[in-house]
């Protein structure tokens, strides 16, 4: 059986409204007497077309879910289901070919290849899938970043704004059904912290995108749907707005504060 096919074969008959699903999760690290839970009997779902900011205290394993919910780790215990496939039955191979169609990543540190052009760059996960893109919509991918007349600039090349843009159009030109996020604008200045999670925002509202970002930023949480708040790998609250809008800056700041307090 190939991993293309067992990727097929242990779809889940999961509710589509969750794009991701975690089950009782745990994650243990090392052994005993010295063995580090990261994740403790963790059960959350993430909704189809929503964006959720998971913060947390150092070492509260914010880190770990979103490696795990995203088949980037394995967890010890626990059910971890992505568009609607059961992670655990995979081997690498299957869990590589899903990431790479179904799951996208933008990280702090951009992450992109410095030889290569932002149009290569955004080209670059077709590219690995065999695919060979239409330039027309690569390019297009950039415009929707705003990045039109960037397309030859390499990173160097860019500001770190432009880089995060370029990164976060490489994530979405394989319409995932999931991006991930870790400190998206962590490396970045006020203004171009705010014109990614704009952006990122804006794929949520236009396109539906599913978006978890990890963040220790109450101004980048705020734009999130949902803030899941966890310490010592479990979750301790979660904040929406009243009637269903947006969690404020300073809500979110003042549980962050009240959390770290009693840790």
């Amino acid at each position: 059986m190939t991993s293309e096919t067992t990727t097929d074969a242990v779809k889940a008959s999961e509710p589509a409204a969750e794009a991701v699903l975690l089950r009782s999760v745990s994650r243990v690290y090392g052994a005993a007497p010295h063995a580090v839970t990261a994740l403790d009997d963790m059960t959350i779902g993430f909704r189809t077309g929503t964006f959720t900011a998971v913060m947390g205290p150092s070492g509260s394993g914010k880190s770990t879910l979103l490696h795990c919910a995203a088949g980037l780790d394995r967890p010890t215990g626990g059910q971890v289901i992505l568009d609607g496939t059961d992670l655990g039955p995979l081997d690498e191979t299957a869990l590589t070919l899903l990431r790479r169609g179904r799951v996208g990543f933008v990280f702090q540190s951009f992450n992109l290849v410095p030889a290569l052009t932002a149009e290569q760059n955004v080209a670059l996960p077709l590219r690995l899938a065999g695919v060979r893109p239409p330039a027309a919509e690569i390019r297009a991918a950039l415009a929707e970043v705003g990045l039109a007349g960037r397309a030859g600039h390499r990173p160097e090349e860019l500001s770190g704004g432009e880089r995060q843009r370029v990164a976060v159009a490489r994530a979405l030109v394989t319409r995932p059904a999931v991006l991930f996020a870790d400190e998206p604008t962590g490396a970045l200045d006020t203004r171009a912290s705010r014109e990614v999670l704009a952006l990122i925002r804006d794929v949520v509202d236009r396109r539906g995108q599913t978006v978890v970002m990890v963040t220790h930023d109450p101004v980048a949480a705020a734009h999130a749907d949902r803030v899941v708040l966890m310490a010592d790998g479990r979750i301790a609250e979660e904040l929406t707005g009243p009637a269903g809008s947006r969690p404020r800056a300073e809500a979110i700041a003042a549980r962050m504060a009240a959390l770290e307090g009693s840790c």
